[in-house]
């Protein structure tokens, strides 16, 4: 919670939040009925990756989407899975565990500044059938970038 309210500040957005171990999905209706209420265009929940539970993370993410849809009937409109480029196979489980829980619409692949380059991504993308949406090359706003694949796979033949 700390560090998206402090991101939050950084690039001049409204982080809604309530006291910590409150229930995520009143902090997402929350989030919305403020968004609506001033005529935001997009609207971020972050669900800090629970997936030490699987089903708890299934009952979280089905009861967020219950009550976003009180709001807002086709709510939600893309399910980002995040995932950390510098885990490599681990990724694989993340993603598995992840959209066996709910139907996930994009990825965004994170750390790919370092020595790891992200390639399974590729096969992620792939067996699961879900596009990359974002990469983050950094830790500034502006080191998170569209996916270009062209790009992405010259990066991984690089000498």
């Amino acid at each position: 919670m700390e560090q998206i309210s402090i991101w939050g500040e950084r690039i001049g957005v409204p982080v809604i939040k309530q006291k910590m171990g409150s229930d995520p999905a009143s902090v997402a209706f929350d989030t919305l009925n403020s968004a609506i209420a001033n005529g935001a265009d997009v609207v971020l929940i972050d669900t800090a990756g629970r997936l030490h539970n699987k089903k708890g993370l299934m009952d979280e993410l089905s009861k967020i989407k219950r009550v976003m849809q009180k709001l807002m009937p086709d709510a939600p409109h893309d399910v980002m899975l995040v995932l950390d480029g510098s885990t490599g196979q681990n990724a694989f489980e993340q993603a598995k565990q992840f959209t066996s829980a709910t139907e996930v619409t994009s990825m965004a692949i994170t750390k790919l500044d370092g020595s790891a380059k992200g390639g399974v991504v590729i096969g992620i993308s792939d067996q699961f059938k879900i596009p990359v949406r974002y990469i983050g090359l950094g830790e500034r706003a502006e080191d998170l970038q569209p996916f270009n694949r062209r790009e992405f796979v010259d990066s991984l033949f690089k000498k």
